[in-house]
C-alpha cells in the first residue's frame, strides 16, 4: 500500500495535529511522573520508508536505545521510540533526577526507568491517536534494547512478524531548564492500518 495515493498535504497537516496533541499529552505525563515541569518543542513530523529508519537514527551500525512494542486493535502496528545512549543518560540525570554511571553501560535499575519513560510517552502518542481517530490502539507490554539501529529493527521484524512498508516519524524534544534530549517515535502500522487511520481521520483517498 502505497501512502502517496493520498493527498500529501492534507496527510501531513492531519499527522502535525496529531504530533503536536501528542507531544503535549507526553510533557504532561512526564511532568506527572517526574513531578517536575516538563515542555516538549514542537515535533518534527514526517512519513518515510521503513528502509529508511535505520538512515534517519544514525545510521544500520549506530548504536541507539529503543524501547518497542506492538499495537494492537483496530489499527495494529509497531512502535519505536529511540534515542542515543548519550540522551537516555541525560534524560535519567538531569530529567528524572536518577543517578546514573559515566560510562556507556546501563544498569538494571535505569534501563527499567528508560523503559518506564519510554511506555508511558509512547502510550501518550498512541491514546492521542487513537482519540484523533476513534479506532481502538492498544499497546502491548514494551520492551527496551540498546543495539545497532539494524539488528534492533530486524529484531522487530522477527518479534513481530510483520512490518509495514511505511512509518510516520516524530522527532520529539524533552525541555527542562536549560536541558533538552532528544527522541524519535516511529510509528509503523500494518500495511492494512494506514489506510484505516487516514480514513478514520477524514483523508480522502486519491484514486489512480
Amino acid at each position: 500500500m502505497e501512502l502517496f495515493k493520498y493527498g500529501r498535504e492534507v496527510k501531513m497537516d492531519v499527522l502535525k495535529e496529531v504530533g503536536n496533541i501528542g507531544a503535549g499529552n507526553a510533557a504532561t505525563a512526564l511532568s506527572r511522573l517526574l513531578d517536575k515541569p516538563i515542555d516538549m518543542a514542537v515535533p518534527k513530523v514526517q512519513l518515510l520508508p521503513f528502509k529508511e529508519i535505520a538512515e534517519s537514527v544514525g545510521g544500520s551500525e549506530q548504536v541507539v536505545l529503543a524501547v518497542f512494542l506492538r499495537v494492537e486493535g483496530s489499527a495494529p502496528g509497531n512502535l519505536f521510540f529511540i534515542m542515543s545512549p548519550e540522551a537516555g543518560k541525560n534524560l535519567l540525570q538531569n530529567l528524572a533526577g536518577i543517578e546514573v554511571s559515566e560510562d556507556e553501560q546501563f544498569s538494571e535499575m535505569e534501563l527499567s526507568a528508560l523503559c518506564e519513560i519510554g511506555n508511558i510517552l509512547a502510550g501518550s502518542y498512541l491514546s492521542s491517536l487513537a482519540d484523533f481517530t476513534n479506532l481502538s490502539m492498544t499497546p502491548t507490554v514494551p520492551g527496551l534494547a540498546m543495539d545497532m539501529a539494524g539488528a534492533i529493527l530486524s529484531y522487530g521484524l522477527l518479534q513481530f512478524g510483520e512490518m509495514g512498508d511505511d512509518a510516520l516519524l516524530i522527532n520529539t524534544t524533552f525541555l527542562e531548564g536549560q536541558n533538552e534530549v532528544e527522541g524519535q517515535f516511529f510509528l509503523i502500522p500494518d500495511p492494512p492500518s494506514f489506510a484505516q487511520i487516514f480514513e478514520a481521520l477524514g483523508v480522502p483517498l486519491e484514486h489512480d
